[in-house]
């Protein structure tokens, strides 16, 4: 039951992300393109504020964090250096019933969370029933139904975990099969074996078919800063620990693209390379961890809706590395990444481009390759789950309902509406006032159509924080009522005040405050 909801929940915010200008399914009008969205008039506007606010928190609030812009087309010999030529790949199998595919990995990680939702509803459970005097740690440990279903749990999170370090694609299939885990289409379990499948895309460069070279559409954006470190070093003088940040698009064959914008083979990430001396990397680590958590928290979006889930099997090049994870419609999932990736990338690109690559720490007199800490968020990610924390469907006083988007308000497409109460007696005049006045500071729009309560409704559901409505007393006393998106409290001002009021709420100064 509690599935089915999710499903009607995510349909939804899919079906709104589309109904007001936020998503567009890619190609529409030629059926679409699988796994490939479009962002709309709103959706651009949201996205750019979010990658505004961690642009602004990297490079603004730390003198040793700059930014770059790399090419999304790279040297091929660069992925064969990152490992990505021949271990960029997927564990996946087919259910031959319904012809669907799916990563071996994220089934046996669902049917892991199945087990902590179990336990979790058993501590809730308890709760209720015992009240204030709960001891919800000592139940934990006690209780013998929540300590049958923790002995599961770490039985099937051992031999996964196992699987995953040994790369045993045929145990991955075995536990699939032992612990009964079901195509969500079909609902049987009629699967083929379990094999690997390399994620880039490849094309060609070059204009003739005998001078052309392969190359690759780059599945991550931290290689361009890695090539480029000794550009950035010696151009800025910069001085270990110091920080690469960079947005740019990214581009993964996902086979198993699903759940909206959530997985999509052509994506945007902001990601920021931490350049630290060796033996230091896990003190930083610790650091960026608390750091970053710390920069989604001050969205207030609900600290419940956040966790750290450490990595059970490292990737190649790490020594370290963990998740931040958002309660999304369909469970706990990963927004940002978090990896202390050891000197693994600059030696290997010392190694294949036979450059030296290294830093001479003047304070140790001495030359070394520099240990890295990377924080990767995924924009589309951060951008589903502040649509899917924010939409609401809300019952009202008088019994009507409303949708409404409680967007964090510097991150909101639209800043403020302005709207003449009707369209006569000079009204549309002064609000195209009030907008030309606001409009070098926020994003704003006029809006003259329909009554005023349905224009409410309209700015609702696009999460616009303030509406201001211009009626005949502003022609008298320069005064109009504003209304506050969240409460639908409305209170009279002076136009002169409305830059002050407005700036307090949606000031990405304010919300940088938070972070220092």
């Amino acid at each position: 039951m509690a599935q089915v909801k999710q499903e009607e929940t995510l349909k939804k915010i899919v079906s709104h992300a589309k109904e007001y200008g936020f998503v567009f399914p890619s190609s529409e009008i030629y059926d679409g393109l699988g796994a490939v969205y479009d962002y709309g008039q709103n959706g651009v506007e949201l996205k750019n504020n979010i990658k505004r606010y961690w642009w602004s928190a990297m490079t603004l609030l730390h003198d040793n964090i700059v930014g770059i812009d790399s090419a999304i087309f790279m040297h091929p010999t660069i992925w064969k250096a990152s490992g990505h030529v021949d271990a960029f790949n997927d564990p996946l199998i087919d259910n031959r019933d319904s012809k669907k595919r799916y990563r071996a990995d994220v089934l046996i990680e669902d049917e892991i969370a199945k087990f902590d939702d179990k336990i979790e509803k058993e501590v809730a459970k308890a709760a209720k029933r015992f009240g204030d005097s709960f001891d919800a740690a000592l139940f934990r440990t006690t209780n013998p139904r929540v300590l049958e279903h923790v002995a599961k749990r770490d039985e099937l999170h051992n031999r996964y975990k196992a699987a995953m370090e040994a790369n045993d694609l045929a145990e991955l299939k075995q536990i699939i099969l032992d612990y009964g885990i079901v195509c969500p289409i079909s609902g049987t379990k009629n699967w083929t074996d379990v094999r690997q499948f390399n994620l880039m895309f490849k094309t060609e460069m070059g204009s003739t078919a005998d001078g052309s070279m392969n190359v690759y559409l780059r599945p991550e954006t931290a290689q361009g800063i890695f090539v480029n470190f000794l550009n950035v070093q010696k151009t800025g003088r910069m001085r270990i620990p110091f920080g690469i940040a960079q947005i740019g698009k990214a581009f993964r064959n996902e086979i198993v693209a699903r759940q909206f914008i959530f997985r999509m083979r052509e994506f945007e990430q902001m990601e920021m390379q931490f350049f630290v001396r060796p033996g230091e990397e896990l003190k930083w680590f610790a650091q960026w961890k608390e750091a970053r958590l710390k920069w989604h928290k001050a969205l207030g979006m609900g600290d419940e809706k956040y966790r750290f889930h450490d990595h059970d099997k490292l990737a190649h090049y790490a020594n370290a590395a963990t998740d931040i994870e958002f309660r999304m419609p369909f469970g706990f999932k990963e927004v940002e990444g978090i990896h202390s990736r050891t000197n693994f990338d600059l030696s290997q690109h010392e190694k294949y481009s036979g450059k030296k690559i290294q830093y001479f720490d003047p304070e140790l007199n001495q030359s070394y390759t520099p240990y890295v800490i990377e924080t990767s968020i995924g924009v589309d990610r951060m951008f589903l789950s502040i649509l899917c924390s924010s939409y609401e469907e809300q019952a009202l006083d008088n019994g009507e309902t409303r949708v409404v988007l409680h967007l964090p308000k510097q991150l909101a497409p639209v800043k403020a509406c302005v709207m003449p109460l009707v369209r006569k007696d000079g009204l549309p005049d002064k609000a195209r006032e009030i907008v030309n006045m606001l409009k070098f500071d926020y994003a704003c729009q006029y809006d003259e159509k329909d009554s005023i309560g349905k224009r409410y409704r309209r700015q609702d559901a696009v999460g616009t924080p303030f509406c201001i409505t211009v009626d005949h007393q502003t022609l008298e006393d320069n005064t109009v009522t504003i209304r506050h998106r969240d409460s639908m409290e409305q209170e009279r001002v002076a136009i002169a005040d409305l830059p002050a009021l407005i700036d307090k709420e949606v000031s990405f100064k304010e919300l940088l405050k938070k972070l220092v």
